[in-house]
């Protein structure tokens, strides 16, 4: 008879650390490096793959790199301070060491031997005997912490708090908005593993075509690992102490005739390391007997949809925790009129789900006031823009003096335009300069270079006293920040930096951010502030996305027409059982705080349009109206809200989704998308060739838009990449789901 024992491997960790002086990396003067080499305490072979984590009260969030196939890693651009490292890898004991000290233009070198660990380790015997334990070497050290094995099960989610370790440090950074709930999961590190073998160097994997080493074309991966030739340079310490910066064999052997590698599409995990993002979990649905209000800010941000695109472009599926709903909803023009006197034009109607049986799908959607480009008023745009060594990549700083340049081309002689860069430090690069002096403005974008680390809060604060000193009185008064939302110092909780942009937003500065770059990237920083900040989000890819951002929607983007924008659906229980908004999980607000002017809320620009959709359960649908939408807002110059109303006829539901209109149809499309990428429950009776069949139905002349085609080859691209298992299926098979509720997990 077979059983399962499980060893018991002694807690073997061997740690030795001894400064080394060694020369600063370049551009990076007064930072520090930790190197070491991880192996194995039982076999004495180098660990390649294992996640190491620094942590310090010096350092903004964490940084996090993984060991190569030597099984060495390498920390760079570190300040100087109080140091703990965390060393995991499935199968092998966790193991961190606090107190490090490292001091600034110093090299430190920690060397770990990892065990086996024993709650994962298994030996299957036979028959009476049972081997004997090993020994256990009482003078080894033992001084570990206890580390959540559901980390370990899935290493790219960093652990929330209380769960064997502190939270991430950025998380304090994006605090939920008032009355918003979160689902717990904490950050999201999407893939902490350097692609095939290779590790972080300054935000990069050595795999990255920037070190020449398996270049890749988008949306493949060369699953062949670097020789040792290839790999860039690491710092030796030799007997005597002394540091050697040494690169491996210059010249590399001749090549051998091979066949042609395997090209296949590498998991996200290998082509992408260092993203951040926060995950809010899923809206319940509701029973209108417990709640008939629903109550949310509003939200224009395009981000999430656009980052997504990166990641299938790239072949490689998104992190669940990056997709947001809404978002993939607002990157979408569903034709509404605007109200011509009116605020707000509302646009409402329905259909039955083509995922959740029972259950109807409704599309609210709003458009602002258009404002003209030659009504818009005037503006002093300040571009804090990120110079770090991070950004020093085509798709980073290049991509942004790139899409500068149509900018101050769309611009005339009622802007301004002032350019402060930040690395180590802050520095103004130019003066507020009127648009009209263009050669001026060019040639001050074409001189940005990178340089130093990546001190945000600098750059901001520098921002913001430009803005100040040169406020454009009744124009618009914005902070634009291009970044990968990489903060390596500077940006702390204790700084009060939230305080600081409300406060600047009341004053009439806003704050908008754009990021750039795949890999090593800070979502969650970027939306946080932009939100604070009364601004928008947005996520640049290509030169194109700049242009809509920039360019096309120009008025939109800078003249705010509403703030503190908030949507309020009381559903008529007579008509409706039950109900869930699909998306929108970090603008939740209580039923109260849609009257108090004091609680923060989304503002919208020209001609921005809002669309939300809800999945609801009709009881009696003779009624003359389902519920009724309910928008309140500011003016851009504040005081108090004014209030909209507008009932919801239940004539506006149609009894089938052909029938309903194609812009409609969109919006269910672009939320099913989401919906099925980010493994929501109700989104698994939906599959990729359902969905494809729905895009289908858009029919023309709405599936020959571009940005719509562009949907349709997402949309295939996902169905492609998609191998994850559905973790619903052992306890809720899709075949008897209820459409009603999530099963209780025992």
């Amino acid at each position: 008879m077979k059983s399962l024992l499980r060893s018991a491997l002694p807690t073997l960790l061997m740690l030795f650390a001894a400064p080394v002086l060694a020369q600063p990396d370049a551009g990076t003067a007064g930072m520090g490096v930790i190197i070491g080499t991880v192996i194995s305490a039982e076999t004495k072979q180098p660990q390649s793959d294992v996640v190491i984590t620094a942590t310090s009260p010096a350092l903004q969030g964490e940084q996090t790199v993984v060991t190569n196939a030597l099984g060495i890693y390498r920390i760079p651009q570190l300040p100087a301070g109080v140091y703990t490292l965390r060393f995991e890898k499935e199968g092998l004991k966790p193991y961190a060491r606090g107190d490090i000290q490292l001091k600034a233009q110093r090299t430190l070198r920690v060397n770990v031997e990892l065990v086996n660990d024993p709650l994962l380790y298994t030996v299957e015997v036979s028959g009476a005997g049972v081997p004997k334990p090993p020994t256990i070497d009482v003078g080894a050290s033992n001084a570990g912490v206890n580390v959540d094995q559901e980390f370990m099960k899935r290493i790219a989610v960093a652990r929330p708090a209380g769960k064997g370790g502190a939270a991430r440090s950025f998380e304090s950074l994006a605090e939920l908005a008032p009355g918003a709930r979160s689902d717990g999961y904490g950050v999201s590190i999407n893939s902490t593993t350097s692609p095939e073998g290779g590790y972080v160097v300054e935000g990069l994997s050595t795999n990255d075509p920037a070190f020449g080493v398996n270049a890749r074309g988008s949306g493949t991966s060369d699953r062949q690992r670097a020789p040792a030739w290839a790999l860039p340079y690491m710092h030796i310490v030799v007997p005597d102490g002394t540091p050697q910066a040494v690169y491996r064999a210059p010249t590399p052997p001749e090549p051998t005739p091979q066949p042609a590698p395997e090209r296949v599409v590498a998991p996200a995990g290998k082509q992408f390391f260092d993203m951040y993002f926060k995950g809010y979990g899923v809206n319940p649905t509701v029973d209108t007997e417990e709640e008939r209000f629903s109550t949310f800010s509003v939200d224009t941000d395009t981000a999430s949809y656009t980052l997504t695109r990166a990641y299938l472009e790239r072949g490689a599926l998104p992190d669940e925790q990056a997709v947001r709903v809404e978002e993939f909803v607002n990157s979408f023009d569903y034709g509404y009129a605007s109200a011509p006197d009116a605020p707000f034009s509302v646009n409402v109607e329905g259909f039955p789900s083509p995922a959740r049986k029972g259950y109807h799908v409704v599309h609210i959607g709003v458009k602002a006031r258009e404002v003209s480009r030659d009504q818009r008023k005037p503006s002093h745009l300040v571009f804090v823009i990120d110079v770090s060594g991070s950004m020093n990549m085509e798709n980073r700083l290049g991509l942004v003096k790139q899409s500068l340049r149509p900018l101050v081309e769309a611009l005339d002689e009622r802007d301004r335009v002032s350019i402060v860069v930040y690395g180590s430090e802050a520095r103004q690069v130019l003066a507020p300069t009127n648009a009209t002096r263009k050669q001026e403005l060019l040639a001050a974008i074409d001189s940005l270079h990178t340089d130093g680390s990546t001190n945000a809060q600098a750059g901001i604060e520098m921002g913001y006293a430009l803005a100040a000193s040169q406020m454009v009185e009744g124009g618009i008064n914005r902070i634009v920040l291009c970044s990968d939302g990489v903060a390596n110092n500077g940006i702390t909780q204790a700084d009060g930096i939230w305080d600081r942009v409300k406060a600047q937003a009341a004053a009439g500065i806003t704050l908008s951010t754009v990021g750039f770059g795949m890999g090593n990237y800070n979502d969650v920083l970027m939306e946080r502030l932009a939100q604070v900040g009364e601004g928008n989000y947005a996520y640049v890819d290509r030169l194109d996305e700049a242009r809509r951002i920039f360019v096309q929607n120009l008025t939109g983007t800078l003249q705010v027409v509403a703030k503190d924008v908030k949507f309020q659906v009381e559903f008529d229980r007579k008509t409706v059982s039950r109900y869930r908004l699909i998306g929108y999980e970090n603008r939740l607000l209580t039923k109260q705080q849609f009257a108090d002017d004091t609680v923060d809320a989304g503002e919208v620009g020209a001609g921005h349009a809002v669309t939300a959709l809800y999945e609801v359960k009709l009881r009696d649908p003779s009624q003359p109206a389902f519920g009724t939408l309910r928008i309140r807002y500011k003016t851009p110059e504040g005081g108090k809200s004014q209030l909209i109303e507008k009932a919801m006829p239940s004539v506006l539901l149609r009894p089938a989704y052909a029938q309903a209109a194609p812009p409609t149809r969109l919006s269910y499309v672009a939320a099913a998308f989401a919906e099925k990428l980010r493994g929501s429950y109700w989104a698994r009776p939906l599959t990729y060739d359902a969905l494809v069949s729905l895009w289908e139905g858009l029919g023309a002349p709405l599936k020959g838009r571009p940005d719509v085609v562009e949907l349709g080859k997402l949309i295939r691209s996902a169905q492609t990449l998609d191998r994850r298992a559905d973790r619903f299926e052992s306890i809720a098979p899709v075949r008897t789901m209820d459409a009603d509720r999530v099963p209780t997990l025992k």
